[in-house]
C-alpha cells in the first residue's frame, strides 16, 4: 500500500519537473532546425505574398519575431510559438559574422540578446553557434542564435518575413540567401532609403520591398524609383498618419504597414484599450507591426 503511495507520488513530481522544462534546441548550422517543427502549414496561414495580395486580410507582423517569456528575439522557437497560434508575417534582423555568414541579430552586440559578449562583426560563426539566447526578462533559454539559412528554410510553406538587413550587411548576400532557399515569394527586404529599395529591385525584379511611406515627399520617391507598386508595402512609421495619406497609398496600390511597437503598443496597454488596433485597421493600415502579436492577432480575429 506504502509502495503504491509512494510511486504514485515519485510518478507525479517527474511529470511536473517535466512539464516545468523549457523545449530544448537539438540542432546545430548541420541539424536542420525544422526538424522539430510542423512540416505543414498551420490552418489558415498565409504562405507567400501572392496569396496575401489576392485577399488582403488584417495581418500583423511580429516585431524581431514575436518575443515572449521563454522565447527569445529573433529565434526560429519565437517564431513557431507565434505561427501556432495565428497566421503572421515574422519581420527578423540579418546581421554578419567576421566570415561572412548571415545570422539573426538585433543588436550590434551580443550581450543583450545571448549569453556571450563582444561585438557581432569581431566573432566568427564558430565563436557564436553555441551561445545560448537570453528571452527580453534577461533569462537563458535553451535556444541558439539560427543562420538566415537556417531561417529560410524552417519558413518555406509556413510564413511571410520581412528581413530587417542591418547596416554593413550586403544586399547582395542576403538576396542570394533568398534565391538559394527559392524565398522570393514570403521573404520580403525591408529599406529604409528609396536607394537600397532600388538597388534590391535591380538584384531580383520579383521580392517584395518594405519602403519607407511616411509623408507625401516619401512617396514622390517611390513614384520617381520607378519600381512596380505590386513589389512595395508601405511602411508608414510608428505614428498613425491621417486617412488621407492612407488613400495616397491605396491610389498606388501600395499596401500598408503600421508600426504601432514602441509608443502605440505602450498606449494600448497604459489605457486597456485593445480595441484601439481594429481602427488602426479601419483608417487604412493593412498589417500592424508590433511587439504584441498574439494580443493583436486576439482583437484581429475577433472583429
Amino acid at each position: 500500500m506504502h509502495l503504491t503511495k509512494n510511486l504514485f507520488i515519485l510518478l507525479g513530481y517527474c511529470t511536473l519537473l517535466w512539464s516545468c522544462q523549457s523545449p530544448t534546441k537539438e540542432s546545430t548550422i548541420e541539424r536542420p532546425v525544422a526538424a522539430t517543427m510542423p512540416e505543414a502549414s498551420p490552418a489558415g496561414a498565409i504562405t507567400s505574398f501572392e496569396q496575401w495580395l489576392k485577399d488582403p486580410q488584417p495581418l500583423v507582423s511580429a516585431h524581431r519575431g514575436g518575443p515572449y517569456p521563454g522565447f527569445p528575439e529573433n529565434a526560429i522557437e519565437t517564431f513557431q510559438n507565434v505561427a501556432d497560434k495565428t497566421p503572421a508575417m515574422i519581420e527578423c534582423d540579418i546581421s554578419i559574422t567576421k566570415d561572412s555568414v548571415l545570422i539573426l541579430m538585433h543588436d550590434k552586440t551580443l550581450d543583450r540578446t545571448t549569453a556571450g559578449q563582444g561585438n557581432v562583426t569581431d566573432m566568427t560563426y564558430d565563436d557564436v553557434k553555441d551561445l545560448l539566447l537570453l528571452d527580453n526578462e534577461g533569462d537563458t533559454t535553451s535556444f541558439q542564435i539560427p543562420t538566415l539559412d537556417e531561417v529560410l528554410a524552417y519558413g518555406k510553406g509556413k510564413l511571410l518575413f520581412t528581413l530587417d538587413v542591418k547596416r554593413g550587411v550586403p544586399f547582395e548576400k542576403v538576396i542570394a540567401a533568398v534565391e538559394k532557399h527559392d524565398a522570393a515569394s514570403f521573404a520580403a527586404i525591408i529599406t529604409y532609403r528609396i536607394q537600397d529599395a532600388k538597388l534590391v529591385y535591380s538584384l531580383n525584379p520579383d521580392i517584395m520591398i518594405s519602403v519607407s511611406a511616411g509623408d507625401d515627399g516619401a512617396l514622390e520617391q517611390i513614384v520617381e524609383s520607378g519600381i512596380p507598386t505590386k513589389n512595395l508595402l508601405g511602411f508608414v512609421g510608428t505614428r498613425e498618419p491621417g486617412r488621407a495619406h492612407y488613400e495616397k497609398l491605396q491610389k498606388l496600390g501600395i499596401k500598408t504597414i503600421l508600426g504601432t511597437l514602441g509608443n502605440l503598443d505602450k498606449s494600448a496597454i497604459a489605457k486597456g484599450n485593445d480595441s484601439v488596433y481594429l481602427n488602426y485597421i479601419r483608417n487604412g493600415a493593412n498589417i500592424i507591426a508590433t511587439d504584441r502579436p498574439l494580443e493583436v492577432a486576439m482583437v484581429l480575429n475577433t472583429k
